[in-house]
């Protein structure tokens, strides 16, 4: 006789079932418009398309914890391409095509023909054939993130115009140069959690700071997407960074304009104490000089000792303001002391990680499960927006899960 298979933890009087109905109501009052819809950038998207993706995110986590299978779909694909280095992003997505019922496929650049000059246009259509969503990282270079995967959408739609794919795949954002929408999203669910709902969080200090790193050239589409996001949400947005570490001017100005329309603030300031001052949440995160994002573009080669030197010069810039790091002095300087740290991971942890880094260790270690809750909500953010653009009846869909009970992991 066969083990039995482990059940896992329910939440007391399915608790979770009635967390996502109550969900389900408030998802059926909004009037999103997200279906047949790509995912590429949050401020791009309506009030009620951010609030859908929230909540239907939401609903997928309880199913889950009440052993509820979500799959909607039986056969089809997912395909990810990460142009850039990921762990928490590039599993969340694997998990997500799974958690819906798709297949995964990582198209590995390196071993296929666009290394010998096969296009976009060709490459979109090619693997497209049987998928319903597709997931790209393009984040290092200014200017080419953003504009590759519009680029990458129009060839599938037009594949699709011209009876090439049976259905278009949808493409969601999996960090560009501009936005990083999964990240944010997985964040505003963490602080919707910690603060207990999104209406509360409507008057509450974020410090978006920028904090020393001994590496080179992380993008800058992390902050980016933060103070575009959470301004729409009533909250009184904090960015501070030394001088020569801006961001894009036409996010400055989306997260000024975001503030503007939602009765939120937005500020700049080069001090990292002002703007930890009586926050309620800090976010220090480390990213690289604008005008060493732009230089980096325009070098002949994406690899070499011209890059090389250019890293060389970003690190001798990182270490004139070692001072820019999380301590627990800092900390005392928050609300009460008291504030919720945030970090989209890996951080650089002093003496952990690094010689000299973001945070010192004794602050990470006390927010470390936090952190990881934290990254915990973005499979079911991507989940979200897979199942957002494909299917117009969302509400429905998710009631339906709930009704049919079947279980996710089966009990013997």
């Amino acid at each position: 006789m066969s083990a039995p298979v482990a059940t896992p933890t329910r939440t007391s009087s399915r608790q979770a079932l009635r967390n996502a109905k109550a969900l389900i109501a408030k998802i059926r009052k909004l009037n999103p418009a997200l279906f047949e819809k790509d995912f590429l950038r949050t401020w791009d998207k309506s009030q009620d398309d951010i609030q859908t993706v929230l909540l239907v995110a939401q609903v997928l986590e309880e199913l889950v914890k009440e052993n509820i299978d979500t799959r909607v779909f039986h056969g089809g694909v997912a395909v990810s391409n990460f142009r850039d280095n990921s762990t928490r992003t590039r599993f969340s997505f694997q998990f997500a095509a799974s958690l819906l019922g798709l297949d995964h496929a990582d198209l590995d650049e390196g071993k296929s023909q666009i290394a010998h000059g096969e296009t976009v246009r060709e490459t979109a259509n090619m693997v497209s054939f049987l998928t319903e969503v597709v997931g790209i990282r393009d984040d290092k270079f200014i200017g080419e993130g953003h504009r590759y995967q519009q680029e990458f959408a129009a060839a599938v739609l037009d594949g699709f115009m011209n009876g090439v794919l049976p259905r278009r795949p949808a493409l969601v954002n999996l960090q560009c140069d501009e936005d990083h929408p999964t990240q944010a999203m997985a964040d505003l669910m963490h602080l919707a959690k910690e603060f207990g709902g999104l209406e509360n969080l409507r008057g509450k200090k974020i410090a978006m700071t920028w904090a020393y790193s001994p590496s080179y050239g992380k993008p800058l589409s992390v902050p980016q997407a933060i103070i575009a996001l959470m301004p729409r949400f009533g909250m009184n947005v904090v960015l501070a960074h030394p001088e020569g570490y801006e961001l894009m001017p036409e996010v400055i100005e989306t997260a000024g304009r975001m503030a503007t329309e939602n009765g939120g603030s937005f500020q700049v300031t080069n001090s990292m104490d002002e703007a930890f001052r009586d926050a309620d949440i800090v976010y220090p995160k480390s990213w690289a000089p604008i005008a060493i994002m732009r230089e980096r573009v325009t070098l002949p080669e994406r690899e070499g000792p011209a890059q090389k030197e250019l890293e060389r010069r970003c690190l001798e810039m990182n270490a004139q303001h070692k001072d820019w790091e999380c301590t627990e002095e800092k900390m005392r300087l928050t609300k009460e002391g008291k504030a919720l740290y945030m970090h989209c991971l890996p951080a650089d942890i002093t003496g952990v990680s690094c010689k000299a880094g973001e945070v010192a260790a004794t602050v990470f270690e006390r927010y470390r499960i936090p952190t990881y809750k934290e990254a915990s909500h973005k499979p079911y953010v991507i989940a979200s927006m897979m199942l957002t653009s494909k299917f117009a009846g969302v509400a429905d869909l998710l009631n339906h899960m709930v009704e049919r009970g079947q279980p996710r992991v089966e009990n013997f």
